[in-house]
């Protein structure tokens, strides 16, 4: 890349940079310290609103550039990734956004504790959250620190570790001092960079085959080296019946791994009533498959631009695909053309990575004061006082949070994004999601079994990651010297979300306490009517 690219990038990156802390710097003068300010803005955003931060928190730079990269390198495989992450939100839609909003306050232990023993409940669902947080966080970071050094052209190890350091001091920023306030705004703006930049350069692939599609992907076909197997299923997954299951685990991950992303489930606190979470659902189905669809167009057009050929050699993974097609398509290296719309899809790039990392960073802080803090805490002064407290160790933690991220994406560097991407999905469809429909939806759900159903989904998850290819017995490992790799699968989802759903089934039957009718009586009556609802 050449120094008007690197300049280009580097002064787009400096204006989102000024708008997003002034943003923060604005929200800051205003905040009256309370829990519903910090966690929930307010909950003064309108559906439209949400609807676009939702957008903003979920389409990650994974999305932007690794589903486009997957899809240039192998075809239909490839295309399956946007599928699942779509289908994911009909899951959101139909049994979680309103119903949520309803039950809960802050985070995810809000609506389980409404009808179990607050203290056991908090600790277990916190310490889900916080894993998830911080995995998807790790994950961010690391793309942080490989992919803007990359689009920058300086993709050395101390370009690298200073990217992550500068954005991980950036999220505590923005968290620390502007809350919810602050993350919903820097979301918002993310989503509509990102859908111009997807949306323009969309339209330039679709000019440049003349808006006939079949045509493009012929033509990708032809330059991918596979022919007509580039356009069938099997090119990446359909080696064997050990890759089959794995796409299975990792299709039922993401399918289901959203709905318990504590990110995802805090942004239905940000409006004023379900009717307007549902409302807001509907809103971020529209612009992330609008978007889901693009990356298709962007996958394939990179194909038939570039070749398979040229991305691979670029990036193994396809992670520079898009960059690579805006290059082109703006007029090629050396082109003014060339220049700006690379620049531009760098600091779109890098809005993504800033905004959805700030998302995360206040969901897992609010976990750690909202939950854990809260459920340790003995009461001392007034309401406001403990509010005014929890709220410092919100920001607190934040700093932590951010610290411990840091840490880990620096020692995590060379390890593959989507694995961690995938992983935290898993975690969550394996921890959270059981315990929140159980107790959106069993009558018989108990405080053992809420607390075996997070436990017995977070665990074996985790430790069937750690028994798997992707951390020993390859080249590809992390610890490719060594071999403890039992576990065939590189995502555990297949086994750990149904265990997850069992633990929780058993702990409920082995209970030595039967569920409180009343209190599951008035969490349906809320669930349903939102009567009672904060």
């Amino acid at each position: 890349m050449t120094d008007d690219h690197q300049a280009l990038a580097w002064v787009l990156f400096s204006v989102f940079i000024a708008i997003t802390l002034a943003i923060t710097t604005w929200v800051s003068r205003r905040r009256h310290g309370s829990a519903e300010e910090f966690y929930a803005g307010g909950r003064l955003f309108s559906p439209m609103e949400n609807g676009f931060a939702i957008a903003g928190d979920y389409m990650s730079a994974a999305s932007f550039l690794g589903i486009s990269g997957l899809i240039a390198l192998f075809g239909y495989d490839g295309l399956l990734y946007s599928v699942g992450f779509l289908v994911a939100w009909l899951v959101v839609l139909f049994l979680v956004a309103e119903l949520v909003r309803n039950c809960g306050r802050f985070t995810l232990a809000d609506v389980v504790a409404a009808r179990m023993r607050e203290r056991p409940v908090r600790m277990a669902a916190g310490a889900a959250s916080v894993t998830v947080s911080v995995l998807y966080l790790v994950a961010q970071m690391v793309g942080a620190g490989s992919l803007v050094a990359l689009l920058l052209g300086g993709a050395g190890q101390q370009a690298r570790t200073w990217m992550v350091i500068g954005v991980g001091a950036l999220m505590v920023v923005y968290v620390a001092f502007g809350g919810m306030r602050a993350t919903t705004w820097i979301q918002i703006v993310k989503a509509v960079l990102l859908m111009g930049g997807a949306i323009a350069l969309t339209v330039l692939v679709l000019v440049r085959f003349h808006g006939d599609f079949n045509v493009m992907l012929n033509t990708a076909a032809e330059r991918s080296g596979h022919g007509r197997d580039f356009l069938a299923p099997g090119l990446k997954y359909g080696e064997d019946w050990i890759s089959r299951l794995d796409f299975i685990s990792l299709g039922i991950a993401l399918v289901l791994g959203t709905a318990g992303l504590p990110h995802i489930l805090s942004r239905f606190y940000t409006v004023p009533t379900a009717r307007s979470a549902r409302r807001s659902v509907v809103w971020s189905i529209g612009l992330i498959g609008g978007f889901y669809l693009m990356t298709i167009v962007l996958g394939f057009g990179a194909a038939a631009v570039l070749g398979s050929d040229a991305v691979r050699t670029s990036n193994t993974a396809g992670n520079t695909a898009v960059p690579l097609l805006a290059l082109d398509l703006g007029g090629g290296a050396g082109s003014t053309g060339g220049t700006v719309l690379f620049a531009v899809v760098a600091a779109v790039a890098f809005a993504t990575i800033l905004a959805v990392v700030a998302g995360i960073t206040l969901a897992s802080s609010a976990s750690v004061a909202h939950d854990l803090y809260a459920s340790l805490r003995r009461p001392r002064g007034t309401a406001q006082d403990a509010q005014r407290a929890e709220v410092t160790v919100a920001r607190i933690a934040a700093v932590a949070v951010g610290a411990v991220a840091i840490g880990l994406a620096l020692l995590a560097q060379d390890l593959n994004v989507a694995f961690l991407v995938g992983l935290a999905f898993a975690v969550a469809a394996s921890a959270n999601l059981p315990v929140l429909l159980y107790t959106l939806f069993w009558r018989r759900f108990t405080t053992r079994g809420a607390v075996w159903s997070v436990y017995g989904g977070l665990i074996p998850a985790i430790t069937l990651v750690v028994l798997s290819p992707v951390v020993s017995g390859s080249q590809e490992s992390l610890f490719p010297g060594m071999d403890f790799a039992f576990f065939p699968l590189d995502n555990p989802g297949v086994v750990s979300i149904p265990l997850g759903f069992l633990m929780g089934w058993l702990g409920t039957v082995l209970s030595p306490e039967a569920a409180d009718a009343a209190r599951h009586a008035e969490t349906e009556v809320r669930a349903l009517t939102g009567a009672g609802a904060a």
